[in-house]
């Protein structure tokens, strides 16, 4: 008689060569039931004493697998007298915590009409890395149809009814991509807003079933998160208004921009100082050129002033775009930040530049950015708000001034959607339309993804440059560089951060076949379980060669997400096989099947399942579909 145990919750024995096996369960210490199973179950694991709130699942063959033939006499050790060493599985934390060091880079292609180029492979393109040729080591072509999700049954209906739950989460529509637009209110204009808003509301009407859009402002004060709700969002840009974040004193002599400030701080620009300390003259001593000296140190105190209070401003913009970034990098599935801006100066910030696109590019976020001005020419005289100039005799060089910051601003816009692959909309009206380009989906997408030859530890700058294999005439978008790390990842660190990816991708992974099953049991009218099988064929597995057995330990990472991407459950098993040969070529045959389970709320839901294995280190992923009635 063979022993049959999950290694925490139940044991039993199986009577070799009959196809009515005995079971013994223990489901406490003062209970035991006897159960008589009509089928050719070779292992079979039971829950028992677990929390209601966190089922452990099983591992289990699938009920074709047949009996194990009786084990010969040298066997040793045998699989009747430790099966347990051969399955095993256990629970582990939830390791969602950290971003994958692998590149992976999105490309859209398009042709000279700017219509996308499908059907393109893994050998039409080329990437560089600082000018070195790299080998693809994934290639996978994105579309909103590549998604694709096992559909929930109700595990306790019949046919009708379980039909309807189907037809069900077939229509829900699921999220696919996510949209953080941030709207710059620390340095916009009431004119802008007031335009910005108009044309959000356009774009909102056009959105997608599938889209989720989250509003969010630099500086802080609006923020709506992710919803398909298009009345929420409406009222949600009633709030964006020009909005101060530094208390500066407002000056109406010395009048030194922004811009200015820079040129004579950081620049060290003579013209500029001169000009400022001429106003300061003009406007505090009459036109007394004896003041002039006094003039240029109140001209150099004043520069200073105002290039803090702008580099506060944009400091701010930073730290709230950050933000923006670690919320949007937690959402399950394509991630776009729109960030709607007239843009402003980036005098000494380029570093704060420099590490958001790092950490957009970590997390795979795309940011596209519109210019807020819309189509504009260069305003000579200056914004109507601004106080005109005391001195006519420098109107000409303040004109000039103010025409070459307007397009500075411009710099960290263009800056932006470059670092990230994204696209930088401006000089056009139809912003409605920038917005729907800015945050939809391209019909088709290729991830390219590669390993850095040589990589030297010292989190430098590499340029990045995508190009097609062909002589055909393409625009390529595509992020232009990456920096290095600047710590060797542990292993056990980067096998959770290529996991940590998955779960907040939905790309399918074909590493490793499987297969996925979703179930619900409504428990009563406020309570269900949802049921997780993955099923997968053991063929398909690197298995290490040791003391006779084929050894390998899989990571099955489950997630389950709300209608709008926010994480909801999920959890971390480990499957621990150590087959005899006999074993291997039943499973070879039958597969496994791993069981988790995880409580929740009637609603709908995404399920998220990702497998990697520890000797070669493959992976697996697919999407499932839940529509649990309330």
């Amino acid at each position: 008689m063979r022993c049959v145990t999950d290694r925490r919750f139940s044991l039993g024995w199986v009577v070799p060569g009959s196809n009515m096996p005995f079971l013994l369960l223990f489901g406490s210490f003062k209970r035991i039931v006897i159960l008589f199973l009509v089928c050719g179950f070779c292992a079979v694991g039971v829950q028992a004493q677990t929390p209601p709130s966190s089922d452990a699942g099983s591992t289990s063959a699938p009920p074709k697998a047949a009996a194990a033939p009786p084990a010969t006499p040298d066997q040793t050790p045998s699989a009747e007298a430790r099966p347990k060493d051969e399955v095993v599985t256990h629970d582990t934390p939830p390791s969602f915590q950290v971003r994958v060091n692998l590149v992976q880079v999105r490309v859209v292609v398009r042709d000279e009409s700017g219509k996308v180029i499908p059907n393109l492979h893994r050998e039409d393109f080329q990437i560089f890395d600082n000018r070195k040729p790299q080998l693809l080591s994934s290639f996978n072509v994105d579309t909103p149809e590549a998604h694709a999700a096992a559909i929930a049954v109700d595990a306790d209906a019949g046919p009708e009814k379980s039909a309807q739950a189907q037809t069900a989460a077939v229509v829900a529509k699921l999220p696919q991509r996510f949209v953080a637009m941030v709207f710059d209110d620390v340095h916009m204009s009431l004119d802008d807003a007031m335009f910005v808003r108009t044309e959000a509301a356009k774009f909102f009407a056009s959105l997608a079933p599938t889209d989720r859009i989250g509003i969010y402002s630099s500086s802080g004060q609006t923020s709506q998160e992710f919803t398909d709700d298009r009345e929420v969002l409406r009222k949600t840009l009633l709030g964006i208004l020009p909005k101060s974040v530094t208390a500066a004193e407002n000056r109406d002599c010395p009048f030194v921009s922004y811009y200015m400030a820079d040129q004579i701080v950081n620049v060290r620009d003579p013209q500029a100082l001169t000009v400022a300390a001429a106003d300061i003259v003009q406007c505090e001593f009459n036109g007394d050129q004896t003041k002039l000296a006094f003039a240029m140190t109140y001209a150099q105190s004043a520069a200073a002033a105002a290039l803090a209070t702008g580099d506060g401003e944009s400091s701010y913009t930073y730290t709230h775009l950050n933000e923006v970034t670690r919320r949007l990098s937690a959402m399950p599935g394509q991630r776009i930040m729109v960030f709607v801006s007239p843009g402003f100066i980036p005098t000494t910030l380029r570093l704060e530049m420099s590490d958001l696109i790092e950490r957009a590019n970590r997390a795979n976020i795309t940011i596209n950015t519109i210019d807020a001005r819309g189509l504009y020419t260069p305003e000579l005289m200056g914004d109507i708000s601004e106080r005109a100039s005391y001195n006519p005799l420098t109107v000409g060089v303040e004109s000039l001034y103010r025409t070459q910051a307007q397009f500075a601003q411009q710099e960290v816009l263009s800056d932006l959607a470059l670092g990230t692959g994204g696209t930088f909309f401006h000089n056009r009206n139809d912003v409605a339309e920038g917005m729907k380009e800015a945050g939809a989906a391209p019909e088709v997408s290729y991830l390219l993804g590669f390993s850095p030859q040589n990589l030297k530890i010292d989190g430098r700058f590499h340029e990045l440059k995508v190009t097609l294999t062909s002589k055909r005439k393409a625009t390529i978008q595509a992020r232009r560089g990456y920096y290095a790390p600047r710590t060797i990842p542990d292993p056990a660190e980067a096998a959770k951060a290529d996991i940590q990816e998955a779960i907040f991708s939905q790309d399918e992974i074909h590493d490793i076949p499987i297969d996925l099953q979703t179930q619900f049991f409504k428990k009563d009218a406020n309570d269900a379980r949802i049921a997780v099988l993955m099923h997968f064929d053991v063929k398909g597995v690197h298995f290490r060669k040791a003391a006779g057995r084929s050894d390998d330990d899989l990571t099955i990472a489950t997630a389950i997400f709300d209608q709008n991407g926010n994480f909801v459950t999920g959890g971390e098993k480990v499957l621990t096989m150590k087959l005899l040969d006999q074993t291997y070529e039943r499973l070879s045959r039958s597969g496994l099947t791993v069981k988790s389970s995880f409580d929740v709320k009637p609603g709908t839901y995404m399920v998220r399942l990702v497998v990697r294995d520890a000797e070669g280190s493959q992976m697996a992923a697919r999407n499932g579909a839940v529509v649990i009635p309330f």
